[in-house]
C-alpha cells in the first residue's frame, strides 16, 4: 500500500512539473522499441510506463482530468520539461516508423489536447525555429531603419558635394 501512495505521489510530481504531458499506447512494442522511444525524446522528457489506475488517481490530483478515459490499455507518458514540439514531433515520428505506438492525447498549458491535436502540435516548428525567423526580422526591420535615417543624411551630402562643385566650377 506504501508502495502504490509513493507511486502516487511520484507521478503527480510528475503531473505538476511537466509543461506538458502526452499519453500514448504501446502494446506489441518491443522493450528495445521503448529504449530506443525513451531516448530520441529524452532530450526534452522522460518516458514512463504507467499503471492506469494509479495515474488516474495522480493525474486527478494534480487538477488533471483529461486522461480518465483514455487510460486503458498499456499505457505509457511522455512527461515533458523541454519543449513540447520536439516531443510531439519525436512521438509522431516513432509512431510512423512502428505503428503500435498510438498517441492518445495530451494536456499542454491547461487544455487537454486530442491525438489530432498532439499531431497539429507535432507539426509546428520548434521554438528555436520560430526564435531565429523572429530574430531575422527584428534584423531586418533594423536595417531598413538605418537605411531611412541614413538616407537623408547621404542625400544632403550628396546635395552639399554638387552644390561645392558647381560653385568650384563657376569660380
Amino acid at each position: 500500500m506504501a508502495n502504490k501512495e509513493a507511486t502516487v505521489a511520484e507521478l503527480e510530481d510528475k503531473f505538476k512539473s511537466s509543461t506538458a504531458v502526452l499519453l500514448t499506447e504501446y502494446r506489441g512494442l518491443s522493450v528495445a522499441k521503448l529504449k530506443e522511444l525513451r531516448r530520441s525524446i529524452s532530450a526534452d522528457a522522460t518516458y514512463a510506463v504507467v499503471k492506469n489506475t494509479l495515474t488516474k488517481i495522480a493525474a486527478n490530483n494534480a487538477g488533471i482530468s483529461a486522461f480518465d478515459d483514455e487510460l486503458a490499455g498499456p499505457s505509457a507518458i511522455a512527461f515533458v520539461h523541454g519543449d513540447p514540439v520536439n516531443v510531439a514531433k519525436g512521438l509522431r515520428d516513432f509512431a510512423k516508423a512502428n505503428p503500435l505506438l498510438v498517441v492518445k492525447g495530451g494536456y499542454f498549458d491547461g487544455a487537454a489536447l486530442s491525438a489530432e491535436e498532439v499531431g497539429k502540435l507535432a507539426d509546428l516548428e520548434s521554438r528555436e525555429v520560430l526564435l531565429a525567423k523572429l530574430a531575422g526580422a527584428f534584423k531586418a526591420s533594423l536595417f531598413g531603419a538605418a537605411y531611412l535615417f541614413n538616407a537623408p543624411l547621404s542625400k544632403a551630402v550628396r546635395t552639399v558635394d554638387a552644390l561645392r562643385e558647381k560653385q568650384e566650377s563657376a569660380a
